[in-house]
């Protein structure tokens, strides 16, 4: 095969061999991304209904939930179906479409949670400031740009991949489209092009992680010199989540980034990519919605509201 337009589709990643196998991979995967669309959907039910949570923090996370919806539905609808259909063939145009969608979702959450830092430090650190500073018309702007960010990563990124040859075949080590392993199908050399945008995004990665670590320093130096100790609870309780759900991203992404190669396999990158991709947005809405009362009781409300149009 000579370039990338000589073929019509690629062959991903399968999980196992075996049909009942495939059965439970696809058992497994359902219930994932259905406990991911439950959560995230009643967080943005909650917060979109619920005049309390009209906040900036919760202006964020409704759209966190968001980015986290599209992500998990790129990649895991699409292995579920090969694995039920006992098939691994995905078209040029949706691997080009995972690619596309998948980075410009990431690439989005992560400068959104960057922004949510900022907003985690404005309201503990400059709390006099925090109306002026965290209005409606900054948090839309701040939003947008983060949005905007991703999606232009999304097109660099895609455009270059897409735009080297690739002559090792059509065959993706990964259960979908991602660009490190559509990288490894390329002519030598050609790839470098693409090697060079993937490290000018992560310094600008780095740049908002070091942002991430300033800010938190600073939140953390601040809630020690609260004097009460509900005071220092409740700004903890307003960080811990955000902290932890940075935290997951930036684990699962970094080990698959910067794993060894002595110690990469496809079963390992597998279950790293479930690890980045699959797990955060499933596991994103239990982090936040764990000893919130506001959100706990917003969505107690949602549900009461639902169980009450169906009796």
């Amino acid at each position: 095969m000579t370039n990338g337009s000589s073929f019509n589709e690629f062959l991903l990643r399968a999980f196992a061999d075996k049909w009942e196998l495939q059965l439970l991979h696809f058992s497994l995967f359902l219930g994932i991304y259905l406990a991911a669309l439950l959560g995230n959907g009643l967080i943005i039910t909650a917060i979109a209904c619920d005049h309390h949570l009209h906040t900036p923090m919760y202006f964020f996370l409704l759209n966190l939930s968001l980015l986290d919806l599209g992500s998990i539905s790129i990649t895991v609808p699409k292995s579920m179906a090969n694995s039920l259909w006992n098939t691994r063939a995905i078209s040029y145009s949706g691997c080009a479409a995972q690619v596309f969608f998948f980075f410009f979702l990431c690439s989005a959450e992560f400068s959104l949670l960057t922004v949510m830092a900022y907003d985690r430090f404005v309201a503990i650190c400059r709390p006099l400031h925090y109306r002026t500073l965290m209005g409606s018309r900054a948090c839309v702007k701040m939003a947008a740009a983060a949005w905007g960010t991703g999606f232009i990563n999304a097109i660099l990124h895609t455009a270059n991949t897409f735009s080297i040859p690739l002559c090792q075949g059509n065959v993706v080590e990964q259960f979908f489209c991602e660009i490190p392993q559509i990288l490894k199908l390329s002519c030598s050399d050609s790839y470098l092009r693409e090697t060079g945008l993937l490290v000018v995004s992560g310094c600008l990665g780095f740049g908002c992680f070091i942002f991430i670590v300033v800010s938190y320093v600073q939140i953390f130096t601040a809630v020690l010199r609260i004097p009460s100790e509900q005071g220092r609870h409740k700004a903890f309780s307003m960080c811990l989540p955000h902290l932890a759900v940075v935290s997951l991203f930036l684990s699962t992404g970094t080990f698959a980034c910067l794993k060894p190669p002595s110690i990469s396999s496809p079963a390992l990158d597998l279950v790293v990519a479930v690890l980045y991709s699959v797990v955060p947005p499933a596991v994103n809405p239990l982090i936040y919605s764990m000893r919130n009362k506001e959100l706990e009781d917003a969505l107690r409300k949602v549900i009461q509201r639902v169980q009450g149009q169906h009796q």
